[in-house]
């Protein structure tokens, strides 16, 4: 007599949970992103090449994704650092600085943009300084990059500082211990365990940059062909009626976008599937 067990799982409902998901999923995100092919799907070829390939508009693909590249990897590099310091060592004011940040996150991005206009226009704080040396940040490309390396500085510290409390010290005392130098035990102990991590944060804080208006608008200058990001071409095309043009400029924004993402969540996967076949 053959016995009949029943699969089981692990979540009840899962059939119901899954159709909730798809669900919420298709309406939050899925509908409203196929709105925005869909109005594009209504101009011809020519007015599709006319609205997404103008001078202007190229300009701000440029500036907007060459920028957020730029600042990801800056936060990369000077996040991973912040992180290791919060998590490795005890100073004075160090509960203030975890704190501080995730700062970006609660301010409104219009005070940041104002905030850091503020410190670096001419007669700024900083900017007085700056200034007689020839460095302008304010009103051009550094700007822009300064504040998406502000707001995407905490995806970095977030995703890698969880990591690096679980990586035991000890396995850093054992390869000193074995002979090997400092650069060593970052290169062959340390980084892989964060790179995926790392890669995580460096594609959540693309795509925040990417996006971002607020924090932007105002110390950007958008001068045309120089500072205008691509959220305010769409923008701009909006105020002037032209839906489908702005629909056509954000296809793109999310074309690459996606693309961009899909391969950093690949090398992710892959660099993931590696460490598990090494340990």
């Amino acid at each position: 007599m053959m016995s009949h067990v029943r699969a089981t799982r692990v979540l009840p409902g899962f059939g119901l949970s899954l159709g909730f998901t798809l669900a919420y999923l298709s309406l939050i995100v899925l509908i409203p992103l196929s709105a925005v092919f869909f109005k594009t799907a209504g101009m011809s070829f020519d007015q599709f090449i006319d609205a997404i390939g103008s001078e202007r508009v190229v300009a701000s693909y440029k500036l907007s994704f060459g920028a957020s590249l730029l600042a990801a990897s800056i936060n990369a590099v000077f996040g991973l650092i912040l992180a290791w310091g919060l998590v490795r060592y005890t100073f004075p004011g160090k509960k203030i600085v975890d704190a501080l940040i995730d700062l970006p996150f609660a301010l409104p991005t219009a005070v940041a943009g104002i905030s850091l206009t503020a410190l670096y226009a001419k007669n700024g704080w900083l900017g007085q300084y700056l200034d007689p040396l020839g460095i302008k940040i304010a009103f051009g490309p550094p700007g822009v990059l300064v504040a998406l390396i502000f707001i995407g500085l905490p995806f970095i510290v977030r995703t890698v500082q969880p990591i690096l409390e679980d990586l035991d010290a000890e396995f850093e005392e054992a390869a000193a211990s074995l002979g090997a130098n400092r650069w060593q035990t970052v290169t062959r102990i340390v980084l892989p365990t964060l790179l995926p991590a790392l890669m995580t944060g460096f594609a959540l804080a693309f795509a925040r940059a990417v996006g971002e208006y607020g924090s932007v608008i105002f110390i950007a200058g958008n001068i045309p062909l120089v500072s205008e990001i691509t959220p305010l071409m769409i923008i701009t095309k909006l105020e002037q009626y032209d839906y489908q043009g702005a629909t056509a400029i954000a296809s793109v924004m999310l074309v690459v976008s996606f693309t961009l993402l899909l391969i950093i969540n690949l090398l992710q996967a892959y660099t993931a599937k590696r460490q598990g076949r090494t340990l």
